[in-house]
This record gives C-alpha cells, sequence and structure tokens, in this order.
C-alpha cells in the first residue's frame, strides 16, 4: 500500500469519529433538552416538598383521595377492557387474513386499517349521534321496541369507542406473527392429532405472541393517552383528564397534577417492562420460515367468517359514517338523520376560519422535516458508528413511546413559561414554535425506527466500495446511502405527519391561542356547541383525508413494511 493511501487510512477515521462525535453530543443536547429534562423536572416537582426535599407525600395524597383512587381503576381498567375487546376482534380478523383464501380479502385488508385514519376524539362525537341516548340506534329501538340502551354512558363509551379505533394496531401486529411462523411446525402438530382450538392453543398462540403482544402493548399506552375522547364524552374520572383539569385549572404549580403524571409514565414504563420480560420467559424464534399455503374457506365456515368480518368491519367504519354526515348537516338532534343539509360547514372552516388548517400543515410538516433530520442521523449513528453513549442517545429517542403527550406538555409548561422565545414576544410556550417542537418530539421515534430499518438493509461494502474509489464520507453518504435509504426517511416523515395531524393530548395544553389552533385544536373547540359541530365535523372530514393521504404514499413508499414502523 502507498504511504499516501497508508496515512489517509489512519487519518478518515479519526476525522469521522470527531464528525459523529460532534453530531451525536448535539442530538444528545436537543433531546435532553425537550424530553428527558422536563420529564425529570415533573418527576422531581411530585417528589419534593416546600423546601426541596425529597418526599412521597404527595403520592400517599394521591391514593388517599378517592377521586384520584377512583382515577386510577379506570385507566386500568379501560385499557385492560379496550386489549381484551380489541384481541375479540382483533385476532379472528388476522387469522383469517393470514390463513384464509377468500373473495374480497384485499378489502378486509383495507377497510380493517380505516378506523386509525379518524381521531378517536372525532370518533366519540360521530358515535354519540349512533349510539348515544338521543342517536340513531337507540331512537329506532324506542320507535319499534321502547327500549334503549346506555351504549355510549360513562366509562363503557369511551371503552366502546377506544375500542373500535385502537384494534387495528392488535391485529396488524398479530397478521405478521400469524404469516411469519413456520407452517411446518402446525403440519407436526396435526400430524400427530391436535387440531382446531387445541392447535391454535398450543401451538399458534405461542408462536404468534410476540406481534400479539406488541400490539396490546401499543394500545395500552395509546389508551392510557387518550385525552380527547374522555373529554369529548364528558368522563372526566380518568388520570389523563384529571392531570389536565388539574394544571388547567389549579395552575402550573399543582402538585397534585404532577403526581398524576408520574403515575401515567409508570403505567406505561411497566407496561412495556411486563411485556418484554413475558415474551423474555421462551423462545419464539424458528429454525427456519416456510412458505404458508392459504386454505380456500366454503360452505357454513365460509358464512361464518363473512359474517363475522363484516360485523366488525360494520362497526368499526360507524365513526366514519356519522362523522360524514354530520360535516353536511344543518340540523342533528333527537333525530336518525340530519333533518336538512348545507355547505355552510365547509364554508366555515375552509373561507372563514382557514387557519386551523394552515397551521396543521405548517405545524406537521415541519415537525416531519425535523424528524426526518433527527431520525436519520440518530439510525446513521446507531448502524455506523461505534461511540460510546450510542445506547444512551437510543434510549432517550425512544422514550417518547412510553411518555403520555399529557406528561410532556405539562413538562414543557413547566420548563418554557419562563424561558422568552426571541421573536415571540415572550415565554416559548406562547409562541407556535412549541407545538412543533412537541410533535417533533412525541413522532421522533416513528421515524427513528423507519430510518433504521431502512439502513440495516443497505450492506456496509456499498460504503466501503464508494470510500476505496476515492470519495469522502459526505460523498459516499449523499451518492450512496442515501438514494438507498430514501424509501424509508419519506415512509418516517409521512407516519410523523400523519400521526401529528390528529394530536390532541398535548396540543389542547399547549396551543397559545385560538388563532394558533390545529385542526385536532379546532375541533375540540367547535364541538363544545351544539350550534359547531357540523363545523367541528367538517374539520374532522379534513383531518381523515389529511391521514388518508399520508397513509396511502406511507403503503406506497414503505410497501408492506410500513407497518414496521408502529412496532414496539
Amino acid at each position: 500500500m502507498p504511504k499516501s493511501e497508508a496515512a489517509l487510512t489512519i487519518r478518515l477515521p479519526a476525522r469521522i469519529d470527531w464528525w459523529q462525535g460532534a453530531i451525536m453530543m448535539s442530538l444528545i443536547a436537543i433531546l435532553v433538552a425537550f424530553i428527558l429534562y422536563p420529564v425529570l423536572r415533573v418527576l422531581w416537582v411530585s417528589l419534593s416538598d416546600e423546601k426541596g426535599d425529597l418526599t412521597l407525600i404527595h403520592f400517599v395524597n394521591f391514593f388517599r383521595r378517592p377521586l384520584f383512587r377512583e382515577a386510577f381503576v379506570n385507566t386500568l381498567l379501560s385499557g385492560l377492557l379496550v386489549v381484551f375487546f380489541g384481541s375479540l376482534m382483533a385476532v379472528p380478523l388476522a387469522y383469517c387474513s393470514a390463513r384464509y383464501e377468500f373473495r374480497g380479502k384485499i378489502l378486509l385488508q383495507t377497510l380493517a386499517t380505516l378506523p386509525l385514519v379518524i381521531p378517536p376524539f372525532v370518533g366519540a362525537v360521530a358515535l354519540q349521534l349512533i349510539l348515544g341516548r338521543s342517536g340513531m340506534v337507540n331512537l329506532l329501538l324506542m320507535r319499534y321496541f321502547d327500549v334503549s340502551f346506555p351504549f355510549m354512558e360513562g366509562l363503557s363509551g369511551v371503552v366502546l369507542v377506544q375500542t373500535l379505533h385502537y384494534f387495528p394496531f392488535i391485529m396488524l401486529n398479530t397478521a405478521v406473527s400469524l404469516a411469519n411462523i413456520d407452517p411446518s411446525l402446525e403440519e407436526m402438530a396435526q400430524n400427530m392429532g391436535c387440531h382446531g382450538w387445541r392447535l391454535f392453543r398450543r401451538i399458534t398462540l405461542p408462536l404468534m405472541l410476540p406481534g400479539f403482544m406488541a400490539g396490546s402493548l401499543l394500545t395500552f399506552i395509546r389508551v392510557i393517552d387518550d385525552l380527547g375522547t374522555p373529554l369529548m364524552l364528558n368522563y372526566k374520572i380518568l388520570l389523563a383528564p384529571q392531570a389536565y383539569l388539574r394544571i388547567t385549572t389549579v395552575g402550573i404549580d399543582d402538585v397534585d397534577g404532577y403526581a398524576i403524571c408520574v403515575v401515567l409514565v409508570v403505567f406505561s414504563l411497566l407496561s412495556l417492562y411486563a411485556a418484554r420480560k413475558y415474551l423474555s420467559l421462551a423462545d419464539y424464534a424458528t429454525a427456519h420460515r416456510g412458505v404458508v399455503v392459504l386454505k380456500p374457506i366454503r360452505g357454513i365456515r365460509r358464512a361464518f367468517v363473512l359474517g363475522f368480518i363484516g360485523i366488525v368491519l360494520g362497526l368499526s367504519l360507524l365513526p366514519h359514517i356519522g362523522i360524514f354526515l354530520l360535516s353536511f348537516s344543518k340540523i342533528w338532534s333527537f333525530s336518525v338523520l340530519p333533518t336538512s343539509y348545507t355547505l355552510d360547514n365547509y364554508t366555515e372552516i375552509l373561507f372563514r376560519a382557514p387557519h386551523f388548517v394552515k397551521n396543521t400543515l405548517l405545524y406537521t410538516l415541519l415537525a416531519a422535516g425535523l424528524d426526518v433530520l433527527m431520525g436519520a442521523a440518530i439510525a446513521f449513528l446507531l448502524l455506523r458508528s461505534r461511540l460510546p453513549g450510542r445506547n444512551f442517545l437510543d434510549a432517550i429517542a425512544t422514550l417518547p413511546l412510553a411518555i403520555p403527550g399529557v406528561v410532556l406538555a405539562v413538562g414543557y409548561l413547566r420548563v418554557f413559561h419562563g424561558w422568552d422565545f426571541p421573536g415571540a414576544g415572550g415565554p416559548l410556550t406562547s409562541h407556535w414554535m412549541i407545538l412543533v417542537i412537541a410533535y417533533t418530539m412525541r413522532r421522533l421515534p416513528y421515524t427513528v425506527r423507519a430510518c433504521y430499518a431502512a439502513l440495516q438493509q443497505v450492506h456496509l461494502s456499498l460504503e466501503e466500495s464508494a470510500q476505496n474509489l476515492g470519495a469522502n464520507r459526505m460523498k459516499t453518504f449523499l451518492k450512496i446511502t442515501l438514494p438507498l435509504i430514501t424509501g424509508g426517511v419519506v415512509a418516517g416523515g409521512l407516519i410523523a405527519f400523519v400521526t401529528s395531524c390528529v394530536e390532541l393530548s398535548a396540543t389542547i395544553m399547549l396551543v397559545p391561542k385560538v388563532e394558533m389552533g390545529p385542526i385536532s385544536y379546532g375541533i375540540y373547540v367547535y364541538m363544545q356547541s351544539a350550534l359547531g359541530r357540523g363545523a367541528g365535523a367538517a374539520l374532522g372530514v379534513v383531518a381523515i383525508l389529511l391521514v388518508s393521504a399520508g397513509t396511502y404514499l406511507t403503503h406506497r413508499v414503505f410497501g408492506g413494511r410500513a407497518g414496521s414502523a408502529f412496532r414496539i
């Protein structure tokens, strides 16, 4: 090797390490400032007294108060019930999708993901009109049978809305696990006389547990984080609404609000730990993966399967029907259908108050762009560097998965309320950039995961070959690495955009003014008045269209791997 080449070989890693170290330290500083530090401030306030000494008295008082104890039990119960009822809907759908061949299967897979398109708090309003005390179904029952059912009353209404919205998370993750099971294992069990329910319980169910647990865990965390649905249904005896009410009514110095936030975080972290601990007790890997032969279904079994699918999809699509009708209604009260229709609701949101849509596009596109830059950089450092501190960077970047939006918002109010932001004429919390920062941090794990998955598929030898031919590190990244991971980068940005469009938990606490509010906040404001529900529904339809477009593009760009970005 010539002397000049040997010198280059020695000097290049040092220069690369220096740049990588600088980038990693910058990323760690940003994530500590906007994720870790706000959460630690919430924790510190809940664990300290007026003199600044450590104490557990606030948590003792939390469990002494009947209201908080009831909210604690209801939160745990709602999460478990949504996972349970969601599993009853999701697992059979996943099994039918992964194991049977029948006409309309593609339609099933498409319609089963539509509940994720409509925001849960929008679905809550729509279901009130259909299943509420004076909704469509109960009015028909009273008219013909003189009976009514409290579908949407209290905690049961919250659980119903959340079940219909979140069950696709369980279905998608379970279907992936079922597709990855080696069919020879089930064939051997059948040859030994194991069939039907016993085969499913002893062989199939244990092998699909990783996907099922991932979907159930994601559902549970989303449920306890959901603030909009309980508020829309006027049910406040849950931890997230209690934290919101304490901070917004009593003030940011209310210690009880911080104690509730810490309990929410503990809920999420314990569920993560429990799921991973449970899955670590057994080995779910198979030596090889065979080809799954889809079974045709006929006769009574076909009628039963299609009937079950029709019932589940019919229920899950009720919110879409209700919100669409409400968006065109002028009057819809105590009647089966709207008594008159109008386009004024769309005129209101697109011409008289267009700032909700404009703000959403501005905030979410900025957040998605920042997430792409940070996610790609973090994924690159995790896979292509050997710097110390990579695990710490990975842990902070993943932390928002377990941090409810209410908790992060409370932390921002505590930390940045007194920090003057250049050009805002006041603290950072009075500027719309606080929403962009919140969306960026909340959705960062999704872009990191998407970019990480894309970069894993780029073999290191491709980059080494370019460098051996004289390309420097930057040119190699721009000419070789970036084009190969573009699909994952774009998909990560689209996922961040889609999920930020309907973010309400953090938004409702951080919006400085109504004029700065995005679509999710506009829906909440309009829905507080019976006269504004039509305009709120029209905003809901716009949100559905934005999320649908983003979801479609994500699948076009990322293909069948798009769902992997939502897995834990």
